[in-house]
Order: structure tokens, then sequence, then C-alpha cells
């Protein structure tokens, strides 16, 4: 039902991240096993992953990269917050949108800050933002991951956010997880009770339940359609 509804309301949507049609295209960027070019020295050192990511975009001649909904990925073996349990974690739920840190993030529609937390872990959000928002009657939230720390400031719970509104920035390093600067965009249709925090990637044998319930955002991004040439 939500799939059909954002559809619905599709042309409606503000851009998230700014892209110019027609002058402007996105890198597809791929962190599965299937990428030999990033390797594990690369994965185990921030800096240097932050350089492979910019490196890839300059040669690619995009201001912006995306990719990762439904993939599964191996960079999440940098941490040991993707590896508690027999199974670890390692298939993404949302869609990153990679770029330079300060990178303006816009809220897609009307909604309110549902909850918001710093998530200050290895591997993790870093600073992040949850909205909540409803659709003829149907209740559902967008999370943004890995932003700016003093994004957070200023917010209380239930405050009204308006459709096309600053909401926040891409995060540096420091306060986004220690990832290169992106942005992680989920679609969640049940927080199950989560506040600030929602998993934005899970094992692969519990994968159909998570991907029902975070359905593929570009519904709402409206990005993919940029990817390769103009």
């Amino acid at each position: 039902m939500l799939q059909e509804i954002l559809q619905k309301y599709q042309p409606g949507f503000k851009q998230v991240v700014e892209i110019t049609p027609g002058l402007e295209r996105l890198l597809l960027m791929d962190f599965t096993s299937g990428n030999t070019t990033l390797t594990k020295t690369i994965l185990a050192d921030t800096d240097k992953f932050c350089r492979y990511v910019t490196t890839q975009l300059q040669q690619s001649g995009c201001r912006l990269g995306i990719g990762g909904y439904g993939e599964h990925r191996t960079i999440y073996a940098i941490s040991p917050h993707f590896d508690a349990g027999e199974e670890p974690r390692r298939l993404h739920l949302g869609i990153d949108v990679w770029g330079a840190a300060g990178t303006p993030v816009y809220a897609p529609m009307n909604g309110h800050i549902h909850s918001y937390r710093f998530n200050d872990r290895l591997g993790d959000y870093g600073a992040t933002i949850i909205l909540q928002h409803v659709l003829d009657g149907y209740t559902f939230y967008t999370l943004y991951g890995h932003l700016g720390l003093a994004n957070l400031q200023g917010l209380y719970e239930n405050m009204p956010v308006a459709a096309g509104q600053l909401l926040a920035h891409f995060g540096q390093p420091a306060e986004n997880g220690h990832w290169p600067p992106h942005l992680h965009f989920q679609i969640i249709k049940d927080l199950y009770g989560n506040r600030g925090d929602f998993p934005g990637v899970c094992r692969y044998s519990e994968r159909e339940k998570y991907l029902q319930n975070s359905p593929d955002p570009d519904v709402i991004l409206q990005m993919n359609q940029y990817i390769g040439g103009l």
C-alpha cells in the first residue's frame, strides 16, 4: 500500500539532494565484493576511504555518487557494530548519496521530527534524524543518517518540517560514524519502537522482512534516473 501511495504523490516530492536535470549525472557506486578496487587496506583507513570516494567521483566527472539499496556489501566488515550474533549484517536497506561534506539535505514532503540522535560508534550513522509523515492516512518514516552534528541543535520532537525545507548537511567523518561524507536515506514503515535509530543494514537471512519494511527509497529520491550519461 505505501508504495502505491508514494507513487501517487511522487510528482510533488521535493529533491532531498539537489541535482540539476540535463546538466548533471550520478556515478553508480559499488560496495560489494565484486568491486576489487576497494581493498581491505582502504577500508581500514578512513582517510584512504574518503580519498577513494573522492577520486572515483572526480574521475567520473560527477559531483555525487549513488547506490546501495538491497546491496550485499563487504564494507561493513570494518566495524564490529555489524557483527553481533552468529550471522553478520551486510544487506543495505537504504540508498546512499555520496558527495562533499556540507552538501545540503532537504525534506521531500511535509512532516515532523519523530526523533534524532548522535549514534556515535564506528560504522554507525553518527548524527541521525527521523521524520514522520502521513499521506492518505498512512503513517511512515524517512531516516537521514551520517549528518553534521550541528544539524541536531535546536531540534525537538514533533517539530514541524515543511516540504523543501533545509533539514541538514552531509557530515564530516568524525561526526558521521567515520565514513566518507554521504547521506543514508531510508523509508521505514514500522520503527518497531526505535527512536533516533533504526537498522540500515540487516542479516541476509532477514532480507525479506526488512526490505518489505523499507521499500526502495528512490520512489521519493527520484535520483536513479540520473545515473550514467546525460
